[in-house]
């Protein structure tokens, strides 16, 4: 079934996914279709592959599901000239968002700046999504540094740091039984980059319910009824592309030839073979020998690239399509509330 991205016309960039974008959708309300937004928050860099990676998990999820998808970012967030001018052409105002009811949303995390999130630009804006997400959605995705938002604002659970950034695939086990899980593989494998996490104990205390745990990784999937909707919080990356950590390592590494961090990053868990590492291994060696940005070109990308494998892609798929029959049943049964609130009137 066709999965619909509201604004901008359709560009190379798109060609081959098999979605489109469209200027508007019309007559598309039926029982197995949704509506969905997607809040991009994310860093200038990472803003248009963002946008592939969460349509491409969606369109691998959906199958007899048809999806009409809308663009929104949250003011606030550091942009560019460049990506100020491409959000003003393809993604819609919050405050249109939040004078209009979806069926689902997904809210992205960014690179946070405060150590405090309640002293970011963008909190209030946040908040308020928040806080629209419980009254006018069946269900709210928050994704890594948003599902950390989303429990401080509703619950004052605050995130600890970590020692060292969890980065990596990581495999969690279920945790007892929910439709969020059903028939996915046991253990769920999942990335995580990060530097901060939010703990079981202060989870469970406020209501939450933990739905898969890693020994290394901890919490990743968690949820709690608020109001009219099921928010859904990953502390990890189901949505990554196969070279994402890839990319970022590559990045931090460029941090620390600038001297813009003092360590040297960690490969990421579980992610390369033995053969990449390697490969790795000696770049770094070679590296920390002479600290300079210009060694970074004989960082070994290309060889390492046709090692990597998407290995948390059917357990991603497998959620994320639960997550979309959640949606579909809950889409069934309003009717039928409707019909019983009228009845219970008279």
């Amino acid at each position: 079934m066709p999965l619909l991205i509201d604004r901008g016309g359709t560009t190379t960039r798109w060609t081959g996914t098999g979605y489109a974008r469209v200027d508007s959708v019309q007559g598309a309300n039926g029982a197995g279709h949704l509506e969905l937004a997607l809040i991009n928050n994310m860093p200038d860099a990472a803003v248009e592959d963002t946008e592939m990676q969460f349509f491409g998990l969606l369109a691998a999820a959906a199958e007899r599901i048809s999806i009409h998808a809308r663009l929104y970012s949250l003011p606030g967030v550091p942009r560019g000239e460049r990506t100020t001018s491409y959000l003003a052409s393809n993604y819609s105002a919050i405050a249109e968002l939040l004078n209009r009811r979806f069926d689902g949303v997904i809210v992205t995390g960014t690179e946070p700046k405060q150590a405090n999130l309640r002293q970011e630009p963008y909190w209030e804006w946040l908040a308020q999504v928040m806080d629209w997400a419980e009254e006018n959605t069946s269900s709210t995705v928050l994704s890594c540094l948003a599902a950390h938002a989303g429990v401080l604002h509703t619950d004052d659970i605050g995130r600890n740091p970590l020692g060292n950034k969890r980065f990596g695939v990581f495999e969690h086990r279920r945790k007892g039984q929910h439709p969020l899980t059903q028939g996915t593989s046991d253990p769920i494998r999942m990335p995580h980059s990060r530097w901060n996490e939010v703990r079981e104990d202060a989870l469970l205390d406020c209501g939450y319910k933990v739905l898969t745990k890693s020994p290394e990784a901890g919490v990743d999937l968690f949820v709690k009824e608020k109001k009219q909707s099921l928010f859904v919080h990953f502390q990890g990356h189901p949505e990554y592309g196969e070279r994402t950590l890839l990319k970022e390592y590559r990045r931090d590494v460029k941090r620390y030839l600038r001297h813009e961090r003092d360590d040297y990053p960690l490969v990421p868990h579980g992610y390369f073979d033995a053969a990449a590492t390697k490969l790795l291994d000696d770049f770094q060696v070679q590296a920390m020998a002479h600290r300079r940005e210009e060694i970074l070109e004989a960082f070994p990308e290309e060889d390492v690239v046709d090692t990597l494998q998407n290995s948390w892609r059917e357990s991603a798929t497998g959620v994320y399509h639960n997550w979309l029959q959640f949606m579909i049943s809950r889409k069934a049964e309003a009717p039928v509330k409707v019909a019983m609130a009228k009845v219970g009137h008279s």
